[in-house]
């Protein structure tokens, strides 16, 4: 049995009884619901569905034009995204001054590690220019000069690309409903900290300021909730005694790229689903093939005792066999 698993993305203005339209309609076209999301922010509805279409009962024409039809009488937007649309997804990479994350991704994609389109670089400073035009990737800078960024820009040029995944490669703006609801569970951002732990700005100076003995990253998804979105892939790092920021951010700064690699590769590979603002890997991938959290030398470092109970399991009767 084939499973083809389609992204569809309602937006619009929140109504009754429209969630039940869009799965009625899918359901009697011999679709099955994997996963769906929703929510509701600033008065938008969102709602996010990864849908198998291996043994659907119609075409992918068919259907793209009954959920057009279904969104116009409803006054919302559907998008439909097969996964044989393209061959190679494409990838929007947001950044603002650092050049790391960027030069990671560049160099996955030139060397084949990556089969990805990366289309665009978009930032809201003109600082990385030259290293996403040394690379052949058109550049927009969205800022007004002080560093706030044009939205509406943003969502024109991610639908002029036809963007499959957009990149927070050390973006630091905020995303905005208008675009985080219009890409859901396909925008990717890497945070200087072991989530849920020192969300927000500054984040290896939280680590130093809490005294931290072990920091870290973290690659997730994100939701309109700074910070909370569900978490893909972490790599961790210790600190030495009294070290400075400096020298913290050079410790971080390899390992951002690498989980933020990670977990594009993941996202790409569709190994992970998310429910309920966790993700898990699918049953189809391979945990071997990907390092989600600590190397194994470091899992093999790990201690495998004391545990509760082994005191009594050590000293407890053996009974022989009659």
């Amino acid at each position: 049995m084939t499973t083809e698993l389609t992204e569809i993305t309602v937006i619009g203005g929140d109504k009754t009884g429209l969630i039940a339209r869009v799965t009625t309609l899918l359901f009697e076209r011999g679709i099955n619901i994997e996963d769906l999301d929703q929510a509701v922010r600033d008065g938008l509805f969102r709602m996010s569905m990864r849908v198998d279409t291996g043994e659907m009962e119609t075409d992918p024409d068919e259907l793209r034009e009954a959920l057009s039809d279904l969104g116009r009488e409803l006054g919302v937007e559907i998008q439909v995204r097969f996964p044989s649309d393209r061959a190679t997804r494409r990838i929007a990479v947001c950044v603002t001054k650092e050049s790391h994350c960027l030069e990671s991704l560049l160099e996955a994609e030139q060397s084949g590690e990556l089969d990805v389109e990366i289309s665009a670089v978009i930032s809201n400073r003109g600082t990385l220019r030259e290293l996403a035009e040394a690379h052949d990737v058109p550049f927009y800078d969205v800022g007004d000069g002080k560093g706030s960024p044009d939205e509406d820009r943003m969502l024109d040029i991610l639908a002029e690309h036809d963007v499959d995944l957009i990149v927070l490669a050390r973006y630091m703006r905020i995303l905005g409903p208008k675009i985080v609801f219009r890409y859901e569970d396909r925008i990717i951002n890497i945070h200087p900290s072991l989530l849920p732990a020192f969300p927000g700005a500054a984040a290896y100076r939280q680590a130093k300021e809490e005294g931290v003995r072990i920091a870290g990253v973290t690659a997730h998804y994100v939701t309109t909730d700074l910070d909370q979105g569900p978490i893909i892939t972490q790599r961790a790092f210790d600190v030495p005694d009294d070290a400075l920021i400096d020298e913290i951010k050079a410790r971080g700064q390899p390992l951002e790229a690498e989980a933020l690699l990670e977990a594009v590769e993941l996202h790409l590979d569709d190994a992970v689903s998310v429910h309920r603002g966790r993700t898990s890997l699918r049953d189809e991938a391979d945990p071997r093939d990907y390092q989600l959290g600590l190397s194994e030398e470091a899992q093999e470092a790990n201690p495998q005792e004391p545990v509760d109970g082994d005191l009594e399991k050590r000293d407890a009767p053996t009974v022989a066999d009659d």
